[in-house]
């Protein structure tokens, strides 16, 4: 019995350190849905997910290791230093939503619960806003059209289409294969409708000569 009282006695109040890490813990499987609910393109990972669940606790658990204990806080920051990591974030969103469940476990782990309610509950309306807002999205949408053929097909006929069906379209590319040439468009179709890309590629693609047309998005420019 003795044992257990100086055990509970030797760090913060047991009671509020539960709370901490279940706060941080509830906390960041919002911040994982909102991801999850959220997100857009092609890099998403469900480890990533659960990685936010944790990281909040975890981060809440190690502020109440050294809460009001500078040597301690001090001997953790020179521990963490050798540790290296090498986890390459692929898009720059990744980036804020591990921001914010790190903010949340050092708001947890220091008792500032109503902070952590409160600064989430803005933050996930500001992440709302920008997602039903389509904020930073382009109104145009930037295509790759590569067209391949024999050396007997028309490159100034194909050229004449793409023109109709396109913006400003810039040829990025003629190469000269072994059993014919390549084209490489840069453009924006007048029409970004999907019938009007059915449209090109199929003009195209009776032209005599023409073996494959392919069009292509970038990643960050997908219909999502």
């Amino acid at each position: 019995m003795d044992f257990i009282n100086r055990f509970l006695l030797q760090g913060p109040d047991l009671t509020n350190a539960v709370i901490s890490i279940l706060l941080a813990a509830i906390v960041g499987l919002l911040i994982s849905q909102l991801y999850r609910y959220t997100h857009r393109g092609l890099s998403y990972e469900h480890t990533f997910m659960a990685a936010l669940v944790l990281l909040a606790p975890i981060v809440s658990v190690v502020m109440l290791y050294i809460r009001g204990d500078l040597v301690l806080s001090l001997g953790l920051i020179g521990s963490l230093s050798i540790v290296r990591f090498r986890t390459a974030i692929k898009d720059t969103r990744d980036m804020v939503f591990l921001f914010w469940v790190i903010a949340v476990g050092l708001g947890s782990g220091t008792y500032n619960w109503g902070i952590v309610v409160i600064s989430s509950l803005i933050i996930v309306i500001l992440v709302a806003i920008l997602f039903f807002l389509r904020y930073g999205f382009t109104l145009n949408k930037d295509y790759v059209l590569v067209i391949t053929g024999k050396d007997s097909f028309d490159s100034e006929e194909a050229t004449m289409i793409v023109q109709h069906y396109c913006t400003d379209p810039r040829l990025r590319s003629f190469n000269a294969l072994e059993s014919g040439r390549e084209l490489v468009f840069e453009l924006q179709l007048i029409d970004p409708r999907v019938n009007s890309a059915e449209k090109l590629i199929s003009e195209l693609k009776v032209l005599p000569g023409v073996e494959d047309v392919s069009l292509l998005a970038p990643q960050l420019t997908l219909p999502l």
